[in-house]
């Protein structure tokens, strides 16, 4: 964009560097797209359209532009995660201000601890046994650093709807008529609760919903959600190295109503990131992006990257920045990611010519493997072994 492109797109071959799942592989494809002198709203716009394009084209499917969208927030209290599947409702509700008044003692504590006790409601999963329930759920959750799962089934009484499970004693009848109403709860509806940290609570939460959404046939296979999720933090904070993280990547522009709180308050910064979810899987993820050198150095002393570290790390394109680069912002769509959903396959290998194992490596070619030094002299490159390689050897 600095040497004047207007706007541009590519197709990428991309790495990356985490474990691979049903819906994601080590090496994959991406369709790169960035435009000068835009806003979210034109990334956003030209975005949509195309994908609505190619899925009437080749699904017949008619789906609607522009798009719905909702802020990060929205997502996290109302799904437990950034991508949530819109297929069925099934709100997450938080519950803490009547727990605390309850006399069960593991949500008083936690929520005295600065935790939140929140849950959701299962049309139907009255049905489920309490073996289901206090086993496979609760070792289901556990999974994601639950520490349990709490229930109540909803029954119909003599005096209306209530509440029966081994922890109703421990509240009143007040306090489980304000549950039921909260949830807007039926009769052989059931209610499951985690209690801790809202991390992981919507952690442990997000998937649950999906996984009783699949069981209690709560959608119709075939039907497509589509949702913008906008207005991300810009910074997450990092207990362990005391420090911010991007919570996309550095180089994303905060709004700009926003750029004074860099120097004031980080944490309450929204950012100008957009990402594109179809029935809980995100297809695509981009931004508007820093194009003012002072901002961009700004982000780096937040992120703890020292000046040495950026210039090393990012010279290039820190020195790019200084020759002028117009407002520009862009998107990556996940190309494999798109054709398993037109496919209808639940895993992404199968629309991968080599998938790679879960240890990264092709069985067929059995790539990586060793290559020699002639190669690699015609390359330019150098082997250097890594630091935790040597400390295993020692």
């Amino acid at each position: 964009m600095v040497g004047g492109v207007d706007k541009y797109f590519q197709i990428v071959r991309c790495f990356r560097d985490e474990d691979p799942r049903a819906d994601r592989q080590a090496e994959f494809t991406q369709i790169d797209v960035e435009m000068s002198f835009v806003d979210s709203n034109d990334v956003i716009g030209v975005n949509e359209n195309l994908i609505a394009k190619i899925w009437k084209q080749i699904l017949g499917v008619d789906i609607t532009a522009p798009m719905r969208r909702i802020s990060y927030k929205e997502a996290m209290a109302d799904y437990g995660t950034d991508r949530p599947d819109l297929r069925f409702p099934m709100k997450l509700k938080d519950i803490s201000d009547i727990a605390k008044q309850s006399t069960f003692k593991v949500f008083t504590s936690v929520v005295e601890q600065g935790g939140i006790v929140k849950g959701l409601c299962a049309p139907g999963g009255g049905k489920y046994s309490r073996s289901d329930i206090e086993k496979t759920m609760t070792e289901f959750v556990g999974d994601y650093g639950a520490k349990g799962l709490a229930w109540f089934k909803v029954k119909t009484a003599d005096s209306g709807l209530t509440l029966v499970s081994s922890i109703a004693k421990f509240f009143s009848p007040e306090q489980l008529q304000q549950i039921i109403e909260r949830f807007g709860a039926k009769d052989g509806d059931l209610l499951l609760f985690v209690a801790d940290k809202e991390k992981v609570v919507n952690k442990s939460l997000a998937p649950l919903r999906c996984k009783l959404a699949e069981e209690l046939k709560l959608y119709e296979k075939g039907v497509f959600e589509f949702v913008w999720v906008v207005d991300f933090p810009l910074f997450e904070w990092n207990d362990d190295e005391g420090r911010y993280d991007s919570l996309h990547h550095p180089f994303t522009a905060p709004v700009p109503e926003d750029l004074a709180k860099l120097d004031t308050d980080p944490a309450d910064i929204v950012s100008q990131a957009y990402d594109i979810v179809v029935n809980g899987s995100e297809i695509g993820g981009g931004s508007i992006r820093i194009h003012e050198p002072k901002v961009q150095h700004k982000v780096f002393e937040l992120l703890k990257i020292s000046k040495r570290q950026a210039q090393r790390q990012f010279g290039f394109f820190l020195k790019a920045l200084e020759y002028g680069a117009p407002p520009h912002g862009g998107i990556a769509l996940g190309l494999d990611r798109m054709i398993m959903l037109l496919t209808g396959t639940e895993n992404i290998r199968d629309v991968i010519a080599f998938p790679k194992t879960q240890r990264g490596q092709c069985l067929l070619t059995d790539a990586p493997s060793e290559v020699n030094q002639k190669q690699l002299d015609e390359l330019n490159l150098r082997m250097q072994k890594h630091l935790h390689a040597i400390e295993q050897k020692q």
